[in-house]
């Protein structure tokens, strides 16, 4: 780089720089509304130390399609959350109506248990095995535990 250009392009940054770098001035109108300015109508003004920077609109194009899809995400986390919810209801709804046929077929099972003289099991082979006293006492208890669990 020549001295020649080197002294050209620092001539015209400096002629430059006064734009860039405007005065602000604070003040109040005849009604007493607080305008800002370049150039003030009146005096006294204040003068403001204001710094600003040229706008990237790449940037802040990316900050509002950021901003946009935290947005649509929230959105999204929020009607999973309303369907999960939905769901739990309806699972809840399905779980309380099983607990109760489970409590009815519970309280059969040991209704019959209790009225029943003799219980037997089915063999492979298709006959009947009776159980024994012992036998009859320990699945008449089951159905009685069963019940008390599934009734709850």
């Amino acid at each position: 780089m020549t001295l020649r250009s080197l002294l050209f392009t620092s001539l015209t940054a400096l002629a430059l720089a006064p734009a860039a770098l405007a005065d602000v001035y604070k003040f109040k109108d005849d009604k007493g509304n607080v305008m800002y300015t370049d150039k003030p109508s009146t005096l006294p003004a204040e003068r403001l130390n204001v710094q600003s920077q040229k706008t990237d609109v790449v940037a802040v194009q990316q900050r509002q399609d950021a901003d946009l899809k935290r947005m649509q995400d929230a959105a999204n986390s929020r009607n999973q959350t309303a369907a999960q919810r939905s769901e739990a209801e309806e699972a809840s709804k399905l779980t309380a109506k099983d607990k109760a046929e489970r409590c009815t077929k519970a309280r059969e099972r040991y209704d019959q248990y209790m009225n029943s003289q003799r219980l037997y099991e089915q063999q492979e082979s298709g006959e009947r095995r009776y159980l024994s006293d012992e036998e009859l006492d320990k699945a008449r208890a089951s159905a009685k535990a069963t019940m008390d669990v599934m009734c709850q």
